[in-house]
């Protein structure tokens, strides 16, 4: 297993017999519905572990008419909500959702993004859990506070400017490889079930997150997801390479399910993809800005 995955049998292990070494933390959330998450978790969890919610823990302010539905949080907020749910920095962090991880690869993103590596994703989320006959429990677990101290990192996000521009960040022979983590019909325009705008940044390619997985919610094999992402073109490293991954910008509707991608990269041995945070939901509050659709 990767270091970036843990079993469900590795995990029961650990919380059995080295519980203090471990913060688990259940990101669940429905985008369409804000409370479901924390009700989704009071109702019945992972023994000990503690709930990140997407909307005011994993988020920052929305500002009408500029950012995305998810804006990131700023670090010290995100920092002070780290510490609360105690995360220091030796704490091995085990995320987990019930969506194949598309919430828990964003938690795993934003702890990269402040300098804390030490994450991993339960492989098949809670269902793999359940199915295993593993234990739940009910109600809030609490908190003891963590001496986290966070490192914000540089280089991982870029801006709605940044993909505008046509030579950008990455010139001379480099090619920029923007990826759409979003389903097929939203990408394409047809659909646009939560967003005022349908379509998607021109140039980008759809890659949906759900392509990242089994069809029972596990992560596909290192080398498969090696190939999903060449046959986008991702096939090199290095900063002169064409394709290279460390040209590649995901993004998705609001900046959560593209980091499912970022995680999908790496598992795979690639350097991760940067992240545009705002995504879609932030592109379309300029009316300036292109849009594409396809038939």
């Amino acid at each position: 297993m990767s270091p970036l995955l843990i079993t469900v049998t590795e995990l029961a292990n650990q919380i059995k017999h080295q519980p203090d070494t471990l913060c688990l933390v259940d990101c669940r959330a429905k985008l369409q519905f804000p409370d479901w998450g924390r009700e989704q978790y009071l109702h019945g969890h992972i023994p000990g572990a503690q709930f990140a919610d997407l909307e005011r823990d994993l988020s920052g302010p929305i500002i009408a008419g500029k950012t995305g539905r998810h804006p990131l949080p700023t670090p010290a907020a995100l920092a002070s909500f780290f510490a609360d749910i105690g995360i220091s920095p030796t704490t091995q962090v085990v995320a987990y959702d019930d969506a194949g991880g598309a919430y828990a690869c964003h938690l795993w993103w934003q702890l990269r993004w402040l300098g804390h590596d030490q994450c991993r994703i339960l492989d098949g989320g809670l269902p793999a859990w359940v199915a295993a006959g593993q234990p739940l429990e009910s109600g809030p677990v609490a908190r003891q506070r963590a001496p986290f101290i966070g490192a914000l990192r540089a280089g991982l996000t870029v801006t709605a400017d940044e993909l505008l521009q046509v030579d950008g960040l990455l010139q001379t022979e480099t090619k920029r490889i923007v990826i759409d983590a979003r389903g097929p019909a939203r990408y394409a325009g047809k659909e646009e079930p939560i967003d005022p705008v349908a379509g998607h940044i021109p140039g980008a390619l759809n890659l949906p997150f759900s392509g990242n997985l089994t069809a029972d919610g596990h992560f596909l094999p290192a080398t498969a997801l090696r190939q999903r992402f060449a046959d986008a073109g991702v096939t090199g490293t290095g900063s002169s390479a064409t394709g290279s991954s460390e040209n590649v910008v995901a993004y998705c509707g609001s900046g959560v399910t593209a980091c499912h991608n970022i995680f999908a990269m790496a598992l795979a041995g690639l350097p991760p993809a940067k992240l545009y945070p705002g995504s879609w939901s932030e592109w379309i509050t300029d009316p300036s800005r292109p849009i594409a659709r396809t038939n």
